[in-house]
């Protein structure tokens, strides 16, 4: 049995969930970065003995299109699918249908689903400190359980994960980074978009109409150089306040 990470984590909040998850496993894992926008993901063909650990966050209910688009080019070949939907403390809503219904369209078994609270990647007050040591602790024990299923040759079949079909509309977030004037024009930022919205002609510029709002410029730029409107952050977390209040307990899929 192979272990595989495949991984959409922009700003690291959802990679920690999945490290959490997966370093329970105890077995070596081999990390696929979905986040790499050059890389070729047609080359990755799985067999079925084979456990993939798919972890993606949830964009205003949905999964991001960019990870999906990444995942949908590879060959499951029944591969064994763990679903890890990580969200800032507001909902999920339909990001496990459309991300199972991705995986099982390319071919994997989707067997297991955890919907994990971790820091807002926006308004970082939601869900502050999270994944903390009670997730870590849950997520550890329900990969453990997992894997002794699947080593004793018990694991479940396709399992029944929430969300609705059609999918949720999702217009995006208008919250979109700009370069300030402590930009140096360095293109790291450019280099590592998910989705290519730096140019790397002028990566002090940003393709709104591309952005996704994933925030990983603001999140890797060596000159604290990004960031968003303080106006319109301030009117999105009063919005967000109530629906990202108080603390949500994680959500487990077997």
């Amino acid at each position: 049995m192979a272990v595989y990470d495949l991984v959409f984590s922009p700003t690291g909040g959802t990679k920690r969930v999945g490290d959490l998850f997966g370093n329970a496993f105890e077995r070596e894992r081999m990390f696929i970065d979905l986040t790499r926008r050059d890389e070729d993901f047609s080359a990755w063909s799985f067999c079925e003995k084979d456990v993939c650990m798919v972890s993606v966050p949830s964009y205003g209910g949905r999964a991001p299109a960019a990870a999906l688009s990444r995942l949908e080019q590879m060959r499951g070949n029944g591969a064994r699918a763990i679903l890890l939907v990580v969200y800032g403390n507001r909902a999920y809503e339909d990001t496990f249908v459309e991300l199972a219904d991705t995986l099982e369209r390319a071919g994997f078994l989707c067997i297991a689903g955890v919907a994990a609270v971790a820091e807002h990647s926006i308004m970082r007050q939601f869900a502050a400190g999270r994944p903390d040591q009670g997730d870590a602790k849950e997520l550890a024990a329900f990969a453990k359980n997992i894997r002794s299923k699947i080593e004793a040759g018990t694991e479940p079949a396709r399992v029944q994960l929430p969300g609705n079909r059609p999918y949720r509309e999702y217009g995006g977030v208008p919250l979109k980074p700009k370069a300030g004037k402590a930009c140096i024009r360095c293109g790291l930022c450019a280099r590592e978009c998910p989705v290519g919205a730096i140019p790397s002609a002028d990566p002090s510029k940003t393709d709104e109409k591309i952005c996704i709002s994933c925030m990983r410029c603001i999140a890797i730029c060596p000159q604290s150089a990004r960031g968003v409107s303080k106006s319109l952050l301030m009117a999105s977390s009063l919005m967000l306040k109530k629906a990202c209040g108080g603390h949500k307990e994680n959500q487990l899929f077997l």
